[in-house]
């Protein structure tokens, strides 16, 4: 956008309102960045079980897991450090180049994991290097969020602020859609031989054509309004960091932001996406490709509930949306996911209820993080956690296993074998009282009945993330927002949000839940729901302010 287009419209104050045509190339340069920039964070994800396998290969299944997820975690970890850094340069510098620097880091950090030989050939170097990059993803992703959703709201006019960035918070889903249709075309193309081999590795290469374009789009945009005329004015921050704790009442908003906001929402959007492609995989056993695309399908319909979201709170207040989205959560996430496991594999679900897992012992101290498990009820949990397998765990002076009223064939079990050679025999003995361990493809009417579920977990989401940009936005002053709205934001995201996925993994294997891990998600969102109730305004949104 050219600055003599910006000035064809003033306020009645002066300020200078783009116009139309202004406003379509501001959202869509900054949303297909956005888009862009979180297809390369969420690829990493999309891809866990092969670069588990080829980063940090391991005997135990679940231990390899949880490392993948570890890794996850680490660039959500340094998300609060990219916030302060890039933070501090959008107040000083401006919003335009901040987010240039960001999703130019990005796409560089993302090919460069498609580019790390395996473990296998250059041993710990591997992993190494793929937390680095992580750490670099990490940090320009938080700058990114802030940089484009403040940019948006800035030239966004008060009355439709929240409508035009919902397209921001629409936009981080289309970066996880993206990434599976790029997962999943790539796999279409080449035979699986390849894909396992080396043609994983490209949808992290593609990357560098999405910051290409990401690059030509952005370059397009001048700087935002708001900011150019604090420049003008001699109004920047000093030191933007330090204001945004000293600054009057800052203190309260970034508590509220952090914890009645960034951490709520979170916790739902990952939920709704990695969560339940997870589940699908794993506890349900769905075939991996046909998981993907319900997920994709049910995360590209529920990008709708995102503009839905941000357009009502512009008519009713930001707050009523996102107290309801926590309400409805708090009822609904687990009927949810229970209608996932239903429809998704029925005879599976049926099985388990019919014929429970019961293992009873003194020495039962599983731990997922254990390369080798001390005893033979540890090794056994471990296998059960592995294979998907829900169980109940109870004390007893010996151990003892049980399928329904049978006894589990514990006495022939291969407990000196490795992993993958226990869990063929445990899986042949459970096959024997109805479980089936195949991938399995659900007709299309249960096929139907998991995609409304993803939808409805797409809806909650959307309900209290939809508004949330405008929200951030609004809630801090001008001088200090970029860092004020990107600190308690990525604070939240990035430990909330960013270790769920471990955090839930590693709950569902110590219990033998496959739905336990839900709770973390629940009693983030509780607290979540009681700090945005007492916290946040009522009312019709306000427009910007110094104050």
């Amino acid at each position: 956008m050219s600055a003599s287009n910006a000035s064809n419209a003033m306020s009645e104050g002066g300020k200078l309102e783009p116009s139309a045509s202004d406003i379509r190339l501001v959202i869509a340069a900054s949303s297909a960045g956005t888009v862009f920039e979180w297809y390369d964070f969420f690829i990493y994800g999309t891809l866990a079980a092969i670069i588990g396998k080829t980063f940090f290969p391991s005997d135990n299944a679940t231990l390899q897991l949880l490392l993948v997820w570890a890794g996850f975690a680490v660039g959500f970890g340094f998300r609060p450090l990219g916030a302060i850094l890039f933070g501090y340069l959008g107040d000083k510098l401006g919003r335009k180049y901040t987010f240039l620097v960001t999703v130019t880091l990005m796409g560089i950090a993302t090919a460069g994991v498609g580019l790390i030989p395996s473990a296998n050939s250059i041993g710990l170097f591997a992993p190494a290097i793929v937390l680095l990059l992580r750490v670099l993803q990490g940090l320009a992703l938080g700058g990114e969020y802030g940089g484009a959703a403040i940019y948006v709201a800035e030239h966004a006019p008060g009355g439709r602020r929240g409508y035009y960035t919902s397209y921001i918070q629409a936009s981080v889903v289309g970066g996880f859609v993206l990434s599976l249709v790029v997962v999943l075309s790539s796999k279409a193309l080449m035979s699986e031989a390849v894909w396992q081999s080396w043609g994983w590795r490209v949808p992290f290469l593609l990357s560098l054509a999405l910051l290409a374009i990401s690059l030509w789009m952005r370059l397009k945009l001048s700087e935002s309004p708001v900011f150019q005329a604090m420049k003008e004015q001699g109004e920047l921050a000093g030191n933007p960091f330090v204001e945004s704790f000293t600054y009057p009442g800052n203190k309260r908003r970034i508590f509220i932001a952090l914890f009645g906001i960034a951490a709520g929402l979170t916790v739902i959007w990952y939920t709704a996406m990695f969560s339940s492609l997870g589940f699908l995989k794993s506890a349900a056993r769905m075939d991996d490709t046909l998981a993907e695309i319900v997920v994709g399908i049910g995360g590209a319909i529920g990008m709708v509930f995102y503009l839905i979201a941000g357009a009502w709170s512009d008519r009713v207040g930001r707050k009523k949306p996102i107290v309801i989205g926590y309400a409805l959560t708090l009822l609904l996430m687990f009927p949810a996911f229970w209608l996932l496991g239903a429809s998704a594999n029925p005879e599976l679900a049926a099985a388990a209820k019919r014929n429970p897992v019961v293992i009873a012992g003194p020495d039962c101290n599983y731990s997922p993080f254990a390369a080798e498990q001390s005893s033979q009820c540890a090794k056994l949990l471990s296998d059960l956690a592995s294979s998907g397998i829900s169980y109940r765990l109870e004390q007893g002076p010996l151990f003892t296993a049980t399928v329904g009223s049978a006894s589990m064939a514990i006495d022939n079990y291969p407990w000196t074998d490795k992993a993958a050679t226990r869990i063929k025999a445990l899986q042949a003995d459970l096959s024997q009282h109805g479980y089936d361990f195949a991938k399995v493809k659900p007709t299309t009417g249960r096929l139907v009945m998991v995609i409304a579920a993803l939808v409805l977990l797409m809806a909650l989401s959307g309900a209290t993330y939809g508004p949330v940009a405008a929200l951030l936005s609004e809630m801090f002053p001008p001088r200090i927002r970029y860092s004020s709205m990107s600190i308690p934001y990525h604070l939240g995201t990035g430990y909330f949000g960013g270790f769920l996925p471990l955090i839930s993994s590693y709950i569902v294997a110590r219990t033998g839940d496959p739905y336990a891990g839900l709770w973390y998600t629940w009693v983030v969102v509780l607290v979540a729901f009681l700090v945005a109730l007492w916290g946040l305004k009522p009312g019709l949104p306000a427009d910007f302010t110094d104050d």
